[in-house]
């Protein structure tokens, strides 16, 4: 067993996650920071563009999490679980059936989202320069959605090895380019042209196409635990089903968060354009608590697959509640930090005085639950690496019943206004966390598990409890 896989399986528990998720909390808050970097620069353009990307800007955010933090969780799961069991051959065929996956997905994504794009964003509010910024933004972005979207699976394979570093340190060099490379682009900088608002889309492109590269260099020229063949022998269906088994169950978890910050733009954008470009600017701090816990979910899940895969369930279940611990207490702090000192956020991205009333409103009422968020979006990373969505996918779809279903009820219907709509969301975020702390307490990762054979009897975890 390599020496990494050993320690996914033997260290202890608060330290291998704070010491693997360090370089990835730190990455991932410099990547979206890229995004708020890009949404400073594009507000020096005037309101529309900035309500224009901030239509988009959700789902944008959903490509990102399907492919990084759904299908790429399944990925990730897949390899650390073949770890776990001693099968590194299962784990180096996997590489392209997470190939396959990213290049078809990512092509219907941009296919659909060229096709239908601007009709969404003309219903999520946008009008005149808005919807014009909005699509052209976008345009440009989705049309990248293949390097994008084989960037987070290709990253996601080293992770499930447990390395984290090397990710980590591809994001960072590549922010270091980018950031400067954006207001370049934007604004028409030494040799480059002025592009507006496509520049920062131009930037985010070249961003994700040049990190491919640097994958795939690093995974087939061997210098990781995997090498997988240089060409596939075939993909195989069971490879595939692995992924998308853990991938598409994901995907509708990753799709509650946007469905309710998406609906929320949209009665936003009934008030006006500051107030849409207010509560986008807002939410953007929400999105943030994503990465971040992302950061520290990946470490988990690895750990979780790899004891799920040498049957040590005890291992699994301590490695999630010590991860949720954790999460609960980071972004609990930044939630309540925004709720006290709202303008601090806010005035980073405009001085407009409605724009800072609306999404001062929502800091205040939505920022104290940001801890059910971060803990409960945790033990769903947490479930990706045992195998078993199922559960943390209801709890997503009675997160949008609340969110999207409840504050549509309350603003639409008895005309309650921006500080009701966030009052309804702050509650599907504490139904969110706390329920899939239930889910997991109640036993669903081991139900009707198919018993580890892959791995020598030598190395195996000693056999786990029978399930009540």
């Amino acid at each position: 067993m390599d020496s990494r896989t050993r320690m996914l399986l033997e260290a202890p528990v608060a330290p291998t996650i704070m010491r693997l998720g360090a370089p990835n909390v730190l990455v991932m808050l410099v990547q979206a920071s890229i995004g708020l970097i890009e949404t400073y620069f594009i507000a020096k353009l005037g309101l529309d563009p900035l309500a224009g990307v901030a239509i988009v800007f959700p789902l944008v955010m959903l490509l990102t999490m399907i492919s990084a933090g759904a299908m790429g969780g399944g990925i990730m799961s897949a390899v650390a679980r073949a770890l776990g069991a001693g099968d590194r051959a299962r784990a180096n065929e996997l590489v392209w059936s997470a190939v396959a996956i990213s290049i078809l997905l990512g092509a219907v994504i941009a296919v659909l989202a060229l096709a239908f794009g601007p009709k969404l964003y003309a219903l999520m509010g946008g009008k005149g320069g808005s919807l014009a910024a909005a699509t052209t933004y976008a345009g440009i972005v989705f049309s990248g959605a293949i390097p994008l979207w084989l960037y987070n699976s290709l990253a996601a394979v080293i992770r499930g090895t447990g390395n984290m570093i090397f990710p980590a340190s591809v994001m960072v060099i590549g922010a270091i380019v980018l950031i400067p490379l954006s207001p370049a682009l934007i604004f028409g900088v030494g040799p480059f042209p002025h592009f507006g608002v496509a520049g920062g889309a131009i930037a985010v492109v070249a961003y994700y196409f040049i990190g491919c590269f640097v994958f795939i260099w690093y995974l087939w020229s061997g210098r990781g635990m995997l090498k997988p063949p240089r060409w596939p022998k075939r993909i195989a269906r069971d490879q595939l089903f692995d992924i998308l088994n853990v991938g598409a169950t994901s995907s509708i978890v990753s799709l509650s968060t946007n469905i309710s910050i998406a609906t929320a733009t949209g009665l936003a954008g009934i008030v006006g354009a500051a107030a849409l470009a207010g509560y986008g600017t807002g939410a953007r701090l929400e999105y943030l608590l994503v990465p971040l816990v992302f950061g520290l979910g990946a470490p988990v899940a690895a750990m979780v697959g790899t004891a799920v895969g040498a049957g040590n369930h005890d291992r699994a279940l301590r490695v999630a509640w010590t991860g949720a611990a954790i999460a609960f207490v980071l972004t609990e702090a930044i939630g309540i930090a925004a709720a006290l000192f709202p303008a601090t956020w806010l005035t980073l991205f405009g001085a407009e005085r409605e724009m800072i009333a609306t999404g001062s409103e929502y800091l205040r009422v939505v920022g104290p639950t940001y801890g059910f968020f971060g803990g409960g979006l945790l033990l769903y990373f947490a479930s990706q690496g045992a195998g078993r969505v199922g559960a943390a996918m209801v709890v997503a779809v009675v997160r949008v019943a609340i969110a999207a279903g409840g504050g549509y009820a309350a603003v639409v219907w008895f005309h309650g206004g921006s500080m009701v709509l966030f009052a309804v969301l702050a509650a599907a975020l504490m139904v969110y966390g706390l329920l899939n702390a239930v889910a997991v307490a109640s036993g669903v990762w081991f139900r009707h598990r198919v018993p580890v054979r892959l791995m020598p009897q030598s190395l195996q975890a000693a056999p786990a409890a029978p399930d009540p």
